[in-house]
Order: C-alpha cells, then sequence, then structure tokens
C-alpha cells in the first residue's frame, strides 16, 4: 500500500505520495517574531518611504505613523481571532476559509501569494540598489543589478532551503542591526538638536486633516506583511501563543519605531536647508550632515541587510502559503513536498526564488530601471494585502458567530478593520475630483489593471479546478477542520472542555 500524506494541515487521506514534514515546533518566539518583522523591514521605511509620506503629512507625519499603527491593531486582533484557536502554514487563506467560504478564502490566498511574492522582488531590487552604493563608496566599483539580483535571490533560497531555524536567525540578527544603526542615528539627532522639543510637530503647525490622512495610506504600506509569522503554523513553539504575539507585537514595534524615528528624522531636518520631501536618501544626508559620514554608510549596510532579510522572509511565507494549498489539493502535489532532511518545502521554496528574480530580471532587461522596478512592484504588493487584510477583518465575526463567540468587542474590531483598509483601498483607485483622493494618473491605472487581471485569473483558476475536481473544495474544508480540532485540546486546558466543545463546533440550526 502506498503512504500519504499524514501532516495536520490535511484532511482525509489526498491522493499525493508522503513527503517528510516541516520541522515542527522548532522556533522560539523571537524568530517567529523575526518573520513578521522581516517582511515589515522597518528599517526601510525611514529610508525609502518617509519622504513622500511629509510631502502629504507635514508635521503630522508622526500623526499618521500613528493612526496607521492604531488601524492595523485592529486588523492584527482579527487575525488573533483565528491564530489563537488554529495554526497551519497556510496562513490567512485558511483562516478566510473557516471564517467565510473556501472560495473567499482561495482567493484571498491567491492575494495573498501575490503580495508576498511582489514585496520579494521590490525588496530583491532595493537590495541590488544599495549594494551598488556601498560598492561604489567603499570600493569604487559596481555590479551589473542582474548579478545581484541573482546574488539576493540566491542566497535567500540558499538560507530558505537548508533551515527555517537559520532563516529565522539571520532575519533577527539582519534586523536587528539594521534597527540600531537606525536608532543611533536618532540619538545622533535629537542630541545634536541639543534634546529639544519640537513643539512645531507636536501642535502640528502647518498639518491639515487631508494631509494626515492621506499620509495614512503610504503608512499602511509600510506595515504590509506584519502578519507573516502566521504562515510558521507547523515550525512554531507553542503556536496558539507565539503566532498571536508576533502578530500584534509586530505592528506595535514597528509602530513606535516608526513614530519616533519620523519624528525625530523631521526635527533633524528643521532648519538646515535641505528639504525631506525632496531627499532620496534622507538618513545618509541628515549622517552626513551632522559629520557621522560612517555612520551613514553603516545605516546603508543596516538597509542592505534589511533589504536581504524582507526578501528571504517574503520567499519563506510564499512557499508555505503554497506548500499547504498543495496539501489542500490546490496545486500541483509536489509543492507540497518537504526536504528530507532540511524539512523544509524545498520545492515551493525554489519556485518562489524563481519567480522572485525572473520578474524585475525581466523588467529590467526590458529598460526598466531598477529604481523603478522598486516603485512598481512595492506598489503592486499593497493590492494583495489590502484585499486580504479587509477579507480577514469580514471574515472574524463570522468565524466567532460560527462557534457562538461572537460579541460587540469583536465586532468593533471588525468594523474598525474594515474602516481603516478602505482608506488605502480609495486611495489607490482613487475619487474622481477628490483632493484628498485623487484619481490614479496612467501609471497607477495599469498597476491596478494588472492586479485585477491576476485576481480575475484567480476566479478562473478556481472555476475551472471545481469543475475539473468537484471534490476539490470538501478535501480542503476538511482538511482546514482537521487543524482545527488538533487545536482544540491545547484550547482545553485554557476554555475548559464545555468552551472548547462550542469552539470547535458550529451553533445548531
Amino acid at each position: 500500500m502506498s503512504q500519504r500524506f499524514s501532516s495536520a494541515s490535511v484532511g482525509p487521506t489526498l491522493d499525493v505520495p508522503v513527503a517528510p514534514e516541516l520541522h515542527r515546533a522548532c522556533l522560539s518566539y523571537w524568530e517567529v517574531l523575526a518573520q513578521s518583522v522581516s517582511v515589515i523591514a522597518p528599517s526601510t521605511v525611514p529610508a525609502a518611504v518617509l519622504g513622500l509620506i511629509f510631502a502629504r503629512s507635514g508635521n503630522a507625519t508622526w500623526l499618521s505613523f500613528l493612526l496607521g499603527a492604531l488601524g492595523l491593531v485592529l486588523v492584527s486582533l482579527n487575525i488573533n481571532q483565528f491564530a489563537r484557536r488554529s495554526a497551519s502554514p497556510g496562513s490567512l487563506y485558511s483562516y478566510i476559509s473557516q471564517g467565510l467560504t473556501p472560495t473567499a478564502g482561495v482567493l484571498g490566498g491567491w492575494a495573498l501569494l501575490f503580495g508576498y511574492t511582489l514585496t520579494g522582488m521590490a525588496t530583491l531590487c532595493g537590495f541590488a540598489l544599495v549594494a551598488n552604493v556601498l560598492l561604489k563608496q567603499l570600493l569604487g566599483t559596481e555590479l551589473p543589478v542582474i548579478v545581484l539580483f541573482a546574488i539576493g535571490a540566491l542566497g535567500s533560497f540558499y538560507i530558505a532551503f537548508r533551515d527555517i531555524q537559520l532563516s529565522a536567525k539571520m532575519m533577527l540578527v539582519f534586523e536587528g542591526l539594521s534597527l540600531l544603526c537606525m536608532l543611533v542615528l536618532g540619538a545622533v539627532i535629537w542630541s545634536h538638536k541639543g534634546l529639544a522639543v519640537d513643539t512645531s510637530q507636536l501642535q502640528l503647525e502647518g498639518a491639515t486633516p487631508s494631509g494626515a490622512l492621506g499620509g495614512v495610506v503610504l503608512v499602511v504600506f509600510g506595515f504590509s506583511g506584519f502578519e507573516s509569522s502566521t504562515a510558521l503554523g507547523d515550525e512554531a513553539k507553542n503556536p496558539l501563543e507565539s503566532i498571536p504575539r508576533s502578530v500584534l507585537h509586530s505592528v506595535l514595534l514597528a509602530g513606535v519605531f516608526f513614530i519616533v524615528m519620523s519624528y525625530l528624522v523631521v526635527l533633524g531636518f528643521e532648519g538646515n536647508g535641505m528639504s525631506l520631501a525632496d531627499s532620496e536618501a534622507p538618513l545618509h544626508t541628515l549622517a552626513s550632515s551632522m559629520g557621522w559620514g560612517r555612520l551613514g554608510t553603516a545605516i546603508d549596510i543596516g538597509i542592505l541587510l534589511s533589504f536581504f532579510s524582507c526578501t528571504l522572509a517574503s520567499i519563506n511565507s510564499t512557499a508555505r502559503i503554497l506548500f499547504s494549498m498543495a496539501r489542500h489539493g490546490l496545486v500541483s502535489a509536489s509543492l507540497g513536498h518537504a526536504h528530507l532532511e532540511n524539512r523544509t518545502p524545498h520545492v515551493a521554496v525554489a519556485l518562489s526564488a524563481l519567480i522572485t528574480f525572473s520578474v524585475p530580471s525581466a523588467l529590467y532587461a526590458g529598460g526598466v530601471s531598477a529604481f523603478a522596478c522598486q516603485g512598481y512592484l512595492g506598489t503592486l504588493c499593497s493590492f494583495g494585502f489590502i484585499i486580504v487584510y479587509i477579507l480577514i477583518s469580514i471574515a472574524a465575526p463570522a468565524y466567532l458567530w460560527s462557534i457562538n463567540k461572537l460579541n460587540r468587542r469583536a465586532i468593533a474590531c471588525s468594523v474598525g478593520g474594515i474602516a481603516f483598509m478602505l482608506l488605502p483601498l480609495i486611495g489607490t483607485v482613487g475619487i474622481p475630483g477628490s483632493e484628498l483622493f485623487p484619481a490614479p494618473g496612467a501609471v497607477g491605472v495599469l498597476l491596478v489593471a494588472i492586479f485585477l487581471a491576476y485576481m480575475a485569473v484567480g476566479v478562473g483558476w478556481i472555476v475551472l479546478q471545481r469543475m475539473r475536481r468537484p471534490t476539490m473544495i470538501v478535501q480542503m474544508q476538511n482538511a482546514i477542520e482537521r487543524v482545527h480540532r488538533q487545536f482544540a485540546h491545547v484550547r482545553e486546558h485554557a476554555l475548559g472542555p464545555i468552551g472548547a466543545e462550542r469552539e470547535s463546533s458550529p451553533p445548531a440550526e
């Protein structure tokens, strides 16, 4: 008799050959947190996005970050309604399936794959750009951009293929060093300004409500990917504790960092004759203007490490969603294989890394600069996250209602999360004649059209698969339900046998 998959993420026996499981329960809380923080890549936001936010928000830049953090805390609470009850490599697509329908879940997974994959592509472009800046500073030379793409993609592939613990530890170290460099710069700026309190920022001088809200649209993009630790459901220790904590804490930590650094960087540019809104490298510019050029170089190295960590984390997330989909029978079974020794989803990792390398390389070969690629791909990736965050905020109360756990607080979090995520959605598509949410230009329209076409392909694929394999959705439902039952004994300790039983069963009709 042939063997079959026995993963906890699989329901009834599937007609696919057995493969080793992922390395179970090997990641500590800090290593799980590193995954979410790395996809956020907080060090890159002050370096690459802060000037754009300041151009809209002015002295309310710190307030835009505060509002963005509060809104995404609501989204994280909706995610955690699921994450503290079950965990699997399926990430949010499994959660959306539980709360809404399997079809909605698959579409959410399709959008999430788009978000993670394009995040990896955008940060790979950033890696190449910063690498050449450093090479020119330190060695007086540069490497071809596609060679740097290959170095970043191959390096990420090897680490993701080799060991998830190695990935997590490297991301933790790289992001830690990068954030440390940023905080040192912040301390230098404040000291250089005589530890002054910037009343113009605290009193929001010259800022407008429309400017602050306009900045929030860009702020949301800076937080994208905070939920990526949910893809480590099989590999996290105590996943029902470590994953929900990492989802919430990544937003809070990034939010505090963004607020502090935005306040200090805006303070640093005051009265020095330079414009933050027009600066392409604000942090390096500030460090050099204060006579700390070597710190500027250290910051560039930190940003390089952060870009690499984000590419690695994005490949890890993409691969685990593909792995879970394959074990649910939604994509090729080969993507559901784990390496015999490394216990990583090596086939899915290889495919994710190949796509991450190929698209920006093709665009660059076609005449699009790495800087432009970074901007286009970074904008596109946000579309996928916006859709997923809205779906999960809708799914949370529906799921809680099905297990008799819906309450006013959960409804408020859901309504608040949906309302908040409508800001970047409307900001993306625009409102004709609106100054706050202007209609996008030709490039913006093209990017929206690309995403809509991608989602249309996903809808067509689901329809075709359901016609070819009518039992596919049933298999997927059973697989997700099996994961939910697997964690029932964990919930029982916290809720008692009756509470756990009620959460595992839908209400009687």
